[in-house]
């Protein structure tokens, strides 16, 4: 029980740590700097116990595999850098979704998602 008591804490430090949206791969890679044993079955098998507990929420990006972020965050969107595949978070949000809808619709909520290069990428196309 202890070895999977400190997998589960090295895939919560990855999250805290990371402060960006993750896919299992990108976790079990950041988590084996700490647990050099860590599997991807249990990576799996420790982001559903998360989610479950409400420490993660997945992230479904159009055309991407799942990734997962803390939960519990203000209101965000997301940038997926083309060249790495990367998640970042993007604060704030300035869309006025109010006055583009037709009449009689009222939006509950939204997504927005900008794709591009990060800042890495960017410099090395140069």
């Amino acid at each position: 029980m202890e070895r999977s008591t400190r997998q589960r804490r090295a895939i919560r430090e990855t999250f805290l740590e990371t402060n960006r949206p993750l896919s299992p791969q990108e976790v079990l890679d950041l988590a084996r700097r700490r647990v050099p044993s860590l599997g991807l079955a249990t990576v799996y098998r420790t982001l559903k116990g998360l989610v479950e507990e409400g420490f993660l929420t997945p992230v479904a990006l159009p055309g991407e595999p799942l990734r997962y972020e803390r939960a519990g965050q203000a209101h965000h969107h997301h940038f997926l850098c083309r060249t790495c595949g990367q998640v970042y978070e993007l604060w704030g949000c300035n869309l006025a979704v109010e006055g583009t809808l037709p009449p009689g619709f009222q939006a509950e909520a939204h997504e927005v998602t900008v794709y591009g290069r990060c800042p890495g990428c960017y410099s090395q196309a140069g």
